[in-house]
């Protein structure tokens, strides 16, 4: 037993909730009920691996819900071992154990057991290959507690035990949905049992940041998704399209080849071992386990791209919100030994790498926006516009295209002091603002009160939209929906304001 377990069950326990899975009992923390490590899926391993999630076999004995479920095996970390740092998602809280591919647990917050809260549903970064809902940052008590909604966060599979697309090689016509179909699967159990929680299971916004943002994103375009939330918030992390099945197929073959299984044989996949699976998948994703697996457009799970060429009709009615940080890539860049060095002539080639022919066009309107920029926040610029903002806009020009439910943009533009200010306004910034635990960040966000300024509108908006699908509040301006006309956008600062079509003339050289 870990000391973190020893500490919790010196706390005051809650009292026993009956869930469909079987009877559960979390404990209580500063006015709040606590649930950790609540299984919510059956162990995918042995026949279930590269299948859709089951529920689990039913229990009658009380379960404790008191520490984390075991995260998925992550990209570039060998199973068994814990997890941390950016790089492998964002730093675990403490007592999270090692990963398993048993990972199917959630994790709840709530002020109540009973009552009808909102109920806000996190899914975590780390794109599809890395990452868990344990991440420190990702504690859900302080949003709980401020706005007294029902936090949920998630684990689910990843990487090639998630995403490894079988249907054309004689495997399950979806396995490379799996990691997708749990999150359908948490959705399933927040319909069926929130209400127990204190929730409203007919009052459910599915949040999530990069990888998160982009899980997101293709629930709005699967139909098994349908009806089971009602608002979407995409931060950082927008998700046009999903993977050609063509390509998922040619993955799945090279994991095949590397594991000497015959298509006509997928029954050996149950016994291999989970670490040679992972070999296998680092293999095919040559170096690059943030992009090797990822969900494809099956024709069944995900029919279609999620946002292209237009936005999906199954999901018009779903307010979302969407928005960036202003300076997103220098996370992405500032492990390379020039960070910081970067010469003009290193710009002009990642420019030219990025965006082609519009390069010279685009770090011009950059360097004119961004005056005071080294070469080395200019390639950061340039990635940005080119990446995460430009699909935010992208995304949010085909929403709104279909005159249904409302989209909000935001650009968060405040910039942490920590490591000299040399991250700016960095990727993952507004987790921890959005989430309320600046004092669980303050690695991240610096010291001070600025931090939590940001952190008091923006958690505030956050909870807005999850009550009602709009974000306004008392302490922000007016915040009007996105629309081609006025391109309305919250830039959240120390003191927060609206622009119409901020850095038009960066949208206009990349949409030319």
């Amino acid at each position: 037993m870990t000391d973190v377990q020893d500490a919790v069950r010196e706390l005051e326990r809650t009292q026993v909730v009956q869930t469909t899975n079987g009877p559960v009992r979390g404990y209580c923390e500063d006015g709040l009920q606590v649930f950790k490590g609540l299984r919510y899926g059956a162990a995918s391993v042995g026949a279930l691996r590269f299948q859709p999630p089951v529920r689990p076999k039913p229990w009658t004995e009380v379960a404790e819900a008191v520490s984390l479920g075991a995260p998925a095996i992550q990209g570039g970390v060998p199973p068994g071992e814990k997890t941390g740092g950016r790089s492998n998602g964002d730093p675990a809280a403490p007592g999270q154990p090692a990963t398993d591919e048993d990972c199917l647990f959630i994790n709840v917050w709530t002020q109540g057991l009973t009552g009808k809260r909102p109920v806000m549903v996190w899914l975590h970064g780390g794109g599809f290959s890395n990452g868990s809902g344990g991440a420190a940052m990702y504690d859900g008590g302080n949003l709980a507690r401020r706005g007294d909604v029902v936090t949920v966060t998630v684990n689910h599979r990843l990487n090639v035990f998630g995403y490894l697309h079988l249907g054309e090689l004689g495997g399950h016509a979806s396995s490379g949905q799996a990691g997708m179909l749990d999150i359908i699967l948490v959705l399933e159990w927040v319909r069926d049992n929130i209400a127990a929680f204190g929730g409203d299971p007919s009052n459910v916004t599915i949040f999530g940041e990069s990888g998160g943002g982009a899980k997101v994103s293709m629930l709005q375009a699967m139909p098994g998704a349908h009806g089971l939330f009602h608002k979407a918030i995409i931060q950082s992390g927008p998700g046009l399209r999903a993977v050609s099945l063509e390509a998922a197929t040619r993955n799945a073959k090279a994991v095949l080849d590397a594991l000497g299984v015959r298509p006509g044989d997928l029954g050996k996949l149950e016994t291999i071992s989970a670490a040679a699976v992972q070999d296998a998948g680092a293999s095919v994703a040559a170096g690059n386990p943030m992009q090797g697996f990822s969900p494809c457009v099956d024709g069944e799970a995900l029919p279609r791209d999620p946002f292209h060429p237009d936005a999906p009709a199954i999901s018009a009615a779903v307010p979302v919100m969407i928005g960036t940080n202003k300076d997103e890539a220098t996370l992405f860049i500032r492990s390379h030994p020039k960070f910081g060095e970067f010469t003009e002539e290193d710009l002009e080639k990642r420019a030219k790498d990025a965006v082609g022919d519009k390069a010279e066009a685009l770090v011009a309107a950059l360097r004119k926006r961004f005056p005071d920029y080294s070469p080395t926040h200019l390639i950061s610029a340039v990635q940005t516009a080119q990446g995460m903002w430009g699909g935010s806009v992208t995304l949010a020009e085909r929403k709104a295209a279909q005159d249904a439910g409302p989209v909000y943009m935001y650009m968060l533009t405040w910039e942490t002091p920590v490591g000299r200010g040399a991250l700016k306004c960095p990727h993952a910034l507004e987790i921890p603002l959005v989430f309320d635990n600046v004092e669980r960040a303050r690695d991240f966000v610096g010291r001070g009160d600025d931090p939590q300024v940001l952190a008091d509108q923006m958690s505030e908006a956050w909870l807005a939209f999850a009550r009602t699908g709009d974000p306004n509040t008392a302490a922000l301006p007016d915040w009007p929906a996105y629309d081609v006309s006025r391109r309305a956008t919250m830039i959240f600062d120390l003191e927060s304001h609206v622009d119409d079509d901020p850095m038009s003339d960066v949208r206009k050289i990349l949409q030319s």
